[in-house]
């Protein structure tokens, strides 16, 4: 499924009858929602036919050449213009009457001039070692563990994780908000649970709710104090100041044994890592991480006795894990 389909879906559209089509949804969530139900059931609505002139097959034909266009669309269409000029421009060739009807049909504009729809320029290159890159959904407090580890979701719309979604998860999503719109909502949080095992979730977004991807995130190069050490509230209590809220920035560079992806984060174009070493709440962990820039950052809090600095000899959390294991 394409992300600017399940993006549009997940946050604008509810699932509707063929019969009360034009009367409860028009426009861009309407074109969304059934090119959504095209792809899953290769079903054109009803009620179109009585808009255009060709048959039932060349409709079909029509939202697979749609479909095709917004997966490609660099963001997705959110205006009225916008749609009705990606429909244009797919539909270039075919019948006026054709075009013209399927606009009417969704309430798009008539106009006949070519809207552009913008194209995301190319991903920059990467630093050394970077596996993927990810953006992630607004952070929620409750994500953070401690002062070296948070969870985060990724949207589904998202261009690198739409093609890794399960096949059967957006019919799961799809039931789930049918049966939360008949008050089903017992049935709706068994299909939720099923979201939830695959290693997604529904998350509340805007109007709505949007499907993501669940990653658990370790600081890369940093060890902060454990909940339990001296500082590791307010380490954690920090972390959560920086990022609670925020869309963040992840580059990945792999994964520990714990099954947490290992990255460097940044939030609002600030390294998180840096943040955290300068105000004394977490150690350079060099025995993973040899960056020179992490050394001089935990120097400087040293130097200035911030955070756990301020005591003479803070216990290093490796060391305590080590201990408590023994």
């Amino acid at each position: 499924m394409g992300n600017a389909l399940r993006f549009l879906y997940a946050n604008c559209c509810k699932p509707t009858t063929s019969d009360d089509h034009q009367q409860s949804t028009v426009g861009v969530s309407a074109l969304s929602h059934d090119l959504f139900h095209f792809e899953n059931t290769s079903q054109v609505p009803e009620g179109l036919s009585r808009h255009v002139v060709s048959s039932k097959k060349a409709q079909a034909n029509w939202y697979r050449k749609l479909i095709d266009a917004w997966k490609e669309a660099r963001p997705a269409p959110r205006t009225p213009e916008e749609a009705a000029g990606l429909v244009i421009l797919t539909l270039k060739g075919h019948k006026k009457a054709d075009v013209e009807g399927l606009l009417t049909f969704y309430g798009l504009p008539l106009s006949h001039t070519p809207v552009e729809v913008p194209v995301q320029p190319p991903p920059t290159s990467l630093p050394h070692g970077v596996q993927y890159e990810i953006h992630t959904l607004p952070v929620d407090e409750k994500a953070v563990a401690d002062g070296d580890t948070v969870t985060v979701y990724v949207s589904t719309a998202d261009p690198r994780e739409s093609s890794r979604v399960p096949s059967n998860l957006h019919t799961v999503a799809a039931h789930r908000a049918e049966a939360r719109s008949r008050r089903n909502y017992e049935e709706a949080d068994a299909l939720h649970k099923q979201i939830i095992d695959a290693g997604y979730r529904m998350i509340p977004f805007e109007n709505g709710e949007i499907l993501a991807k669940k990653y658990r995130i370790r600081l890369r190069g940093i060890d902060a104090p454990e909940s339990k050490m001296p500082y590791g509230k307010e380490a954690k209590t920090e972390l959560t100041k920086i990022v609670q809220g925020k869309s963040l920035r992840v580059l990945i560079y792999g994964e520990d044994r714990y099954q947490r992806c290992v990255g460097d984060i940044y939030c609002n174009n600030v390294f998180v890592q840096e943040l955290m070493l300068k105000k004394g709440l977490a150690w350079h962990y060099a025995a993973y991480d040899k960056r020179p820039e992490l050394e001089t950052w935990e120097k400087e809090a040293r130097a200035k006795r911030v955070g756990l600095w301020a005591s003479k000899n803070p216990e290093k959390p490796w060391d305590w894990r080590k201990d408590r294991r023994n």
